[in-house]
């Protein structure tokens, strides 16, 4: 059974160089930074108790209260970039997961976690600040490439989750559609033009995906 590998939250911070343009380098607001919490946290509607968002345009709400990624993928980022020092928390995740990557876990997926109910709702879309976070250009392609992108999920339930808490899967509506093949729609690697519809219209999808996609 999958379990919750790590809990983190982060705060909102400003950092960096105001009068650089690199983007390894330059001044950001941000929360990324999560840092591990121990004991109950409790699960909210908008996220774990004691997180926060900079960027609410692009981040956080309904859709995307929980950022969750696999445990497993930071044994291949430790081989390809083993200067980096990643571990749970270090692509910005909430839940870093064991036993499931984005190839098991489908859109509309729902789970019992805790006394929490969450359901998948998106992969997650990768952006500048993972490049920033760790100071390499090369990091946000090679997450996009790699499928190694992490999902979200929204909150049916709220509740409270600890370290161990089992990821136990309730109700599976969509089992052709992992996060894994959503991304490769959403990333060109998949150009089936049925299969981009069929995404597009599925109900469990996020809304800012179906718009995009749209």
């Amino acid at each position: 059974m999958p379990t919750i590998d790590s809990i983190q939250v982060g705060k909102v911070v400003t950092q960096g160089d105001p009068q650089s343009n690199d983007i390894v380098d330059r001044q950001w607001t941000t929360a990324f930074d999560k840092q591990p919490v121990a004991g109950l946290v409790r699960v909210r509607t908008l996220g774990l108790a004691g997180d926060s968002v900079a960027d609410t345009q692009s981040h956080g709400g309904i859709d995307k209260a929980i950022l969750c990624y696999a445990s497993s993928h930071y044994d291949r980022w430790a081989e390809e970039y083993p200067d980096l020092k990643m571990s749970g928390g270090a692509m910005g995740e909430n839940l870093t997961i064991d036993g499931v990557s984005e190839l098991d876990v489908c859109i509309g997926d729902v789970y019992q976690v805790g006394s929490s109910v969450l359901q998948v709702s998106q992969p997650r879309q990768p952006c500048w600040k993972i490049s920033r976070r760790w100071g390499d250009k090369t990091l946000l392609k090679a997450v996009t490439q790699t499928g190694r992108t992490g999902w979200y999920v929204r909150v049916l339930q709220e509740g409270d989750v600890r370290v161990g808490a089992q990821w136990k899967l309730q109700e599976r509506p969509n089992e052709n559609w992992s996060i894994a093949r959503a991304a490769d729609i959403m990333f060109g690697r998949e150009s089936d033009q049925m299969a981009f519809f069929e995404l597009m219209n599925l109900p469990e999808l996020a809304d800012a995906w179906k718009a995009e996609l749209g």
